[in-house]
């Protein structure tokens, strides 16, 4: 089934995540979301992707360290292959997520009317504890750094989901 077909099923809350090339920062986002959604039982009323603003690595896998970081902390993400962000998936989805300002901004030009634009966050405005805006793109870091992203992304994804949590009870 495409991405297409497949989210625009309006009976489920539809989030994507979109960084840069969608092998980092958004696969690591949207293994954990899936993860959370299954541990509360309600992974069967959300629909979760992940996207790159480029399409630098459409068709890869997510990259290494980021398997690596991920497998350490006891998340799978061997299927994810990257996809680049399409401006009618705004359409689709409910809540479209950015991982810093220019793919906020990226994200924002592909916006048609208020609408779309209401659907554009930024990870961190999840996470009023957190320092900055932006979610670092680990890439050219040390391996690492990976850990260390994906420890931040785990705590403004969790604190997304317990916002979205109680409209997904049945």
């Amino acid at each position: 089934m495409t991405i297409d077909r497949e989210f625009a099923d309006a009976t489920r809350f539809r989030v994507c995540f979109v960084c840069t090339g969608n092998i980092c920062r958004s696969p690591m986002a949207a293994t954990v979301f899936e993860h959370l959604a299954k541990k509360h039982g309600v992974a069967d009323r959300l629909l979760v992707a992940s996207a790159g603003i480029s399409e630098y690595h459409v068709g890869e896998t997510a990259d290494p360290r980021t398997l690596a970081a991920l497998t350490d902390a006891g998340y799978d993400a061997v299927a994810h292959r990257a996809k680049q962000f399409k401006a009618k998936w705004l359409d689709s989805f409910d809540l479209v997520i950015a991982f810093d300002r220019g793919q906020e901004r990226a994200l924002r030009s592909l916006a048609r009317g208020d609408e779309q634009h209401s659907k554009i966050r930024l990870l961190l405005s999840f996470d009023p504890d957190a320092t900055g805006q932006d979610v670092p793109d680990p890439y050219y870091s040390e391996d690492a750094f990976f850990g260390t992203v994906l420890h931040q992304i785990e705590t403004a994804v969790g604190r997304l989901f317990r916002q979205i949590q109680p409209a997904m009870r049945p």
